[in-house]
C-alpha cells in the first residue's frame, strides 16, 4: 500500500464565498435572526419551488415543528421507519406520540411501501383512527417512493412529512425533493451536502403550517427580532403560543446563502467520486454496490457499500477497523432505531421485528465520501478496501464481484 494517509469520514466544503459572507455578516451588526436568514429563506424557496421555507437551528426543530403543524398529539400514532437517526423518532416523543417502525427495502435501504401498508392494514380500528402522520426518511440521498407513499397516506387520512436530512438537491420523477409533500425538513449539518455550521430548513406549500411554524419557531410570539429591531419594527408583541427557541442566528444563514448557490456543483462532485468508487468496487467479491432507481435524482450525501458476509471471514464492525488501522475512517448509518435501549425498554422491541433493517445494519459501511476528496484520497480509499478484502479476508473459493440490481449513476 501507498505511504499511510488519514482520510476522515467527511469534511465540509468551505470556500472564499462563505467566509466572506459570514464576516460582511459580522460586519453588518445583525448576527441573529435578520435580513440574511430571509435571504436564505427566500433563496431557498425559489430553488426547490415552493411558497415557504422557513429556517430554523436542525433539522430535528424542523422535524418537531412540522409535527406540531400537522396536529400530531399525544396518543397519536406516527409511522416511520427504523434505519433512521434518533431525530426522526424523537420528535414524535415530543408530541406524546407513538412512533411506530415500518421495515425497509433491503435495496434501497428506504421505506418499503408494501409493508406501509402491510402496517396498517394490521392495526385495529383505534390505531387507525390515531395514525396522523408517516415520516419516510430518504435514505443517503435516494428519495423514496414517494407516489406510493403518499397514495397510501391519503387513503388512510395521514399527513406527510418528508425527512430529506441527506436529499438536497435531489429529485423525483423530476420534482425536486422539498415540492412534493405538505411539509419536507433539511438539514444542513457539517456532514451534509450543504451547510450552514448548523441548522435546517421546512418547505411548504400551505400558508396555514407557514404561519404555524414561524410562529412556533420563536416562542410563539407575533413578532421575531427582525420584525421588531428593523427600521420598520415596534417594541410591541404578543405570545400566541408557548413555542421553542428554533431560529436560524444570520451568521449561520450567511454561510447557507452560499452553500445554496454551489448546490448542484457539489452535487456533480459527489455524483462523479460515486462514480470512481462504483467503478473500481464493481468487480471487488465481497461488496455489493448502493442500489440507485432509474426514476430518481440522487444527492449522493453518503456512499454505502454492503458486504456479503457469506463470503467473508471478518464482520462489518471487524472491515471498519482494518479500514481504520489504514487511516481511512469509515462510519455506520444507521444503527435502526429498535435495537436502542430507549425503544428496546418503552416498546419491547426485538432484534427481530424488523429483520431488513437488522441484517442490512450488520453488513453496511459508509466510506468517505465529501467533495474536497482528491483523486489520490478516493485511490487511496479503494486501495485501502481492496488490502483489507485480499488479506486472507475473503473466503478460499469466493470470487467476482457483486453488483447492485439496478445500480445507475446518472440517475
Amino acid at each position: 500500500m501507498k505511504k499511510k494517509m488519514f482520510i476522515p469520514f467527511s469534511v465540509p466544503y468551505i470556500g472564499r464565498e462563505e467566509i466572506d459572507s459570514v464576516v460582511d455578516t459580522l460586519k453588518s451588526g445583525w448576527l441573529t435572526t435578520g435580513p440574511k436568514t430571509k435571504q436564505f429563506e427566500a433563496d431557498f424557496a425559489s430553488y426547490i419551488g415552493c411558497r415557504h421555507a422557513i429556517a430554523v437551528n436542525s433539522c430535528t426543530a424542523a422535524l418537531h415543528l412540522a409535527m406540531d403543524a400537522v396536529g400530531v398529539g399525544r396518543g397519536d400514532i406516527v409511522l416511520t421507519t427504523p434505519m433512521t437517526f434518533a431525530a426522526t423518532a424523537e420528535v414524535i416523543e415530543y408530541m406524546g406520540a407513538r412512533p411506530v417502525f415500518v421495515d425497509i427495502d433491503p435495496g434501497t435501504l428506504n421505506m418499503s411501501p408494501v409493508l406501509l401498508e402491510e402496517r396498517l392494514r394490521s392495526m385495529t380500528p383505534e390505531e387507525r383512527k390515531t395514525a396522523k402522520a408517516v415520516i419516510p426518511v430518504h435514505m443517503a440521498g435516494q428519495p423514496c417512493d414517494m407516489d406510493a407513499i403518499t397514495g397510501i397516506a391519503a387513503n388512510y387520512g395521514m399527513k406527510v412529512v418528508e425527512d430529506a436530512a441527506h436529499t438536497m438537491p435531489a429529485r423525483y420523477k423530476g420534482r425536486m425533493i422539498g415540492s412534493i409533500s405538505p411539509i419536507t425538513c433539511f438539514s444542513f449539518y457539517p456532514t451534509k451536502c450543504i451547510t450552514s455550521a448548523e441548522g435546517g430548513m421546512l418547505t411548504t406549500d400551505d400558508d396555514g403550517y407557514a404561519e404555524r411554524i414561524r410562529i412556533m419557531s420563536l416562542h410563539g410570539i407575533s413578532k421575531g427580532a427582525w420584525n421588531r429591531y428593523s427600521k420598520e419594527g415596534s417594541w410591541h408583541y404578543e405570545v400566541l403560543q408557548p413555542g421553542f427557541k428554533y431560529n436560524l442566528p444570520d451568521v449561520l444563514s450567511a454561510i447557507g446563502i452560499s452553500q445554496l448557490k454551489r448546490s448542484e456543483s457539489l452535487r456533480d462532485i459527489r455524483m462523479k467520486h460515486a462514480e470512481v468508487y462504483s467503478h473500481a468496487f464493481r468487480d471487488m467479491p465481497g461488496i455489493e454496490l448502493p442500489e440507485i432507481l432509474s426514476d430518481i435524482e440522487h444527492s449522493w450525501h453518503l456512499y454505502i457499500i454492503k458486504l456479503n458476509l457469506e463470503m467473508l471471514s471478518i464482520d462489518r464492525d471487524g472491515f471498519i477497523e482494518e479500514l481504520r488501522s489504514r487511516g481511512v475512517f469509515a462510519s455506520v448509518h444507521f444503527i435502526p432505531l429498535h435495537l436502542h435501549p430507549y425503544y428496546r425498554g418503552k416498546y419491547g422491541y426485538a432484534p427481530s421485528d424488523f429483520p431488513r433493517a437488522e441484517s442490512q445494519y450488520k453488513r453496511m459501511l459508509s466510506l468517505p465520501f465529501y467533495p474536497k476528496m482528491t483523486d489520490e484520497e478516493l485511490d487511496y480509499v479503494i486501495e485501502a478496501v481492496r488490502e483489507v478484502l485480499d488479506g486472507n479476508y475473503v473466503k478460499q473459493g469466493a470470487a467476482g464481484g457483486v453488483r447492485a440490481t439496478g445500480c445507475n449513476l446518472a440517475a
